[in-house]
């Protein structure tokens, strides 16, 4: 299982040093990113408030197009189940590369992490690889849709694995990617993406933005955020949601 979890670690990680010009990135800049901080309200197997950062990037070598993402959630959480407090952090780090052939059609390889432990697992790592399509694009909006073949292992928390007896599980998955994007106006934007992984059970999560500039290249942004495990360990939730109010610096 380790061999091939850093087989697919490595596929994911050497098309960003690769050189091969697409208009990803507006102007002439080949590397852009959004820094964000602010509040959240989440549900499911957690209910808190709670303070929340991200930073995404994009980075642009020719045909190749690359984005990074970090994000990390601090809260102070009320247990559904009982009613008790304890402090969770729950953190993301991700990073995906796109080789564009036209204005279309791409193959992309990418790799994720993802911490929480409130789920039952310490952390979950998926990676794939495969084929994206331009399905719809105009002067303000696209839709890029993404399939293809990916590894998804899960470790659960030591308590956890003392009641569920075993200590992680790990599955071959068909992995795909709904995500729209669309200028509502020279300061707004919506974006909206879906990202499900399916093998031994289905892992999904849906992003849902709006983002309207305040002043110069400062924002204020509105997301909703569902994670869902259709097959969750005893005693958790198949859905968390999020509710974030950040401020969002472009550069």
């Amino acid at each position: 299982m380790n061999k091939l979890l850093s087989a697919l670690v490595v596929t994911a990680v050497l098309p960003f040093y690769a050189q091969a010009g697409a208009d990803f990135i507006e102007g002439d800049k080949t590397f852009a990113g959004e820094a964000e901080l602010g509040g959240t309200l989440t549900t499911g197997n957690s209910e808190s408030s709670s303070i929340k950062g991200r930073l995404n990037m994009k980075h642009e070598l020719g045909n190749w197009e690359n984005t990074y993402l970090l994000e990390a959630l601090y809260n102070e959480n009320t247990d559904s189940s009982d009613g008790s407090k304890t402090d969770n952090q729950s953190y993301q780090a991700g990073a995906q590369g796109n080789y564009r052939f036209d204005g279309r059609s791409y193959l992309f390889a990418n790799a994720n992490y993802y911490r929480d432990p409130s789920t039952g697992y310490d952390y979950t790592i998926t990676s794939s690889a495969g084929y994206g399509y331009r399905a719809y694009e105009s002067a303000t909006s696209f839709l890029d849709l993404e399939v293809g073949p990916g590894y998804q292992y899960q470790k659960l928390t030591g308590e956890e694995a003392t009641l569920q007896g075993f200590d992680s599980q790990d599955s071959v998955v068909a992995h795909g990617v709904m995500n729209f994007e669309a200028k509502i106006s020279d300061s707004s934007t919506f974006k909206q993406k879906f990202v499900a992984d399916y093998g031994d059970k289905l892992l999904a999560r849906s992003e849902t933005s709006l983002t309207a500039n305040v002043i110069g290249a400062l924002a204020m942004k509105l997301s909703f955020v569902v994670r869902y495990d259709d097959e969750p360990l005893t005693g958790k939730k198949s859905t968390d949601t999020e509710t974030n109010m950040t401020l969002l610096y472009a550069f």
